[in-house]
């Protein structure tokens, strides 16, 4: 997201603001009821902390991962389709290069296209592939593909592409989502954005038949046999899969847990976890507990982030574009009893917020202060929060400010968190003051 449009972005939505609230007073538009969960509340105490600068000159980085080898590495995802090694100093050679197949700013794609996530499989050290999620060049459709590393482990090759997962994305430019994380069960977790246009004009986050406007759940590695055939799926591909010279003939797709939760409802593709969503970013699991959380961008008023307990059965509607945080969305009224509300939202509209960042539960050893608490942040305004589940109710708390325009969270190996300087080039880490 460029600066002129997020300034264009607050200016529409303090209009927006003005007008709701007179109608609002009129009683032309609803609220949501007040037996609904209590949102997140002030007073989180929280330590002091500082950022410790530790890569500089990436151009739009906006991803940052591990690889859970033991390695210490962690790699830096740039917009416009590489990916870095940062191995005590940043190696200079792109651990992956893909620009030439993803469409991004760079080559005069939208803001908010090009490659967009990465994850490492569990037991990465001994299968040596890993996944990325990018919109392919045109921008008319998102892709899921595999990717495997050479004999250097700080290199991949970008000639052998496995395919996984396409789907269009035709309409708008923006609302790509893009993350992936793999969780406690073994499973891709796929988040997908509405895909784009002001207020999802095409319904795909409601609609079951799409898989924008969701969180996806799907099996990669297919070395479990809890499964179930599905026959929506139009990703079967037959190749030759190589990997350090040792050739495996097979299936390169995916599969569908079986207890997914729409798994055997004709209306739903099978793959959908969760729905409702606008453009979720980011979401990641807390590896400590399995616990999720899902931060979704949104409109004209509220950022929210969802939450799903470890263990949850899946299948929750979080409500867009019926509901944008805690009130019903537009000029309507809305069932909010058949939704998922977030635990915790902050206003779009004000105090030079814009969009929400996702970030990580800290489980690091540098700030035992911060231990258990979830570490997000705001796009424009550059401050960084804490939130924390304490009882009966969720608290918050302002953890720091930056004067940069964050665009990402990550975490190493040991728990510790990193964030991101989309415009700047940076890469920080949070460290104890």
């Amino acid at each position: 997201m460029s600066r002129i449009s997020s300034l264009k972005k607050q200016f529409v939505r303090v209009l927006t603001f003005l007008i709701i609230s007179v109608l609002a007073g009129m009683g032309l538009i609803a609220l949501l009821p007040s037996h609904l969960p209590a949102f997140a509340q002030g007073s989180l105490n929280l330590p002091e902390i500082e950022l410790v600068q530790v890569a500089a000159g990436l151009e739009r980085p906006i991803g940052i991962a591990h690889a859970g080898d033991d390695s210490g590495r962690v790699f830096l995802v740039e917009q416009q389709g590489k990916i870095f090694v940062l191995d005590g100093q940043l190696v200079e050679t792109p651990f992956l290069d893909i620009s030439d197949r993803v469409e991004s700013p760079a080559v005069g794609g939208g803001n908010e296209e090009g490659l967009l996530g990465l994850a490492f499989p569990p037991g990465y050290a001994d299968k040596g592939y890993f996944y990325v999620y990018y919109t392919a060049r045109g921008g008319e459709q998102n892709v899921l593909s595999r990717f495997f590393i050479t004999q250097n482990p700080n290199l991949a090759d970008p000639d052998f592409e496995d395919q996984l997962l396409t789907f269009p994305h035709p309409q708008y430019q923006n609302h790509n989502g893009g993350q992936l994380a793999f969780g406690p069960d073994d499973y891709l977790y796929i988040g997908t954005g509405d895909g784009g246009g002001g207020g999802d004009p095409h319904g795909n986050s409601q609609d079951p038949a799409s898989l924008n406007g969701k969180l996806l759940r799907i099996d990669v590695e297919m070395d479990s046999i809890q499964y179930k055939p599905d026959p929506k799926i139009r990703n079967m591909i037959w190749d030759f899969n190589c990997l350090n010279g040792s050739g495996v003939v097979g299936i390169s797709t995916y599969l569908i847990p079986e207890d997914n939760p729409f798994i055997d409802n004709p209306e739903f593709r099978s793959e959908i976890w969760a729905l409702g969503l606008r453009n979720p970013w980011r979401f990641s699991f807390d590896h400590e507990t399995g616990d999720l959380f899902i931060a979704d961008v949104g409109q004209e008023r509220w950022e929210e982030i969802n939450y799903q307990p470890a263990g949850s059965a899946g299948g929750q509607n979080y409500g867009w574009n019926i509901m944008e945080g805690e009130e019903c969305y537009g000029f309507y009224t809305c069932a909010p009893e058949n939704l998922t509300p977030p635990v915790h939202v902050y206003q779009n509209f004000s105090s030079s917020n814009c969009s929400i960042i996702g970030g990580y539960v800290y489980r690091g050893q540098e700030i035992p202060a911060l231990e258990g608490t979830y570490v997000f942040g705001d796009f424009c305004s550059g401050r960084l929060w804490g939130l924390k589940n304490s009882g009966p109710v969720w608290q918050d708390g302002l953890l720091h400010k930056v004067d940069f325009m964050i665009s990402a969270f990550g975490e190493d190996e040991q728990g510790e968190i990193y964030l991101a300087d989309m415009i700047g080039g940076g890469m920080y880490k949070i460290t104890g003051k």
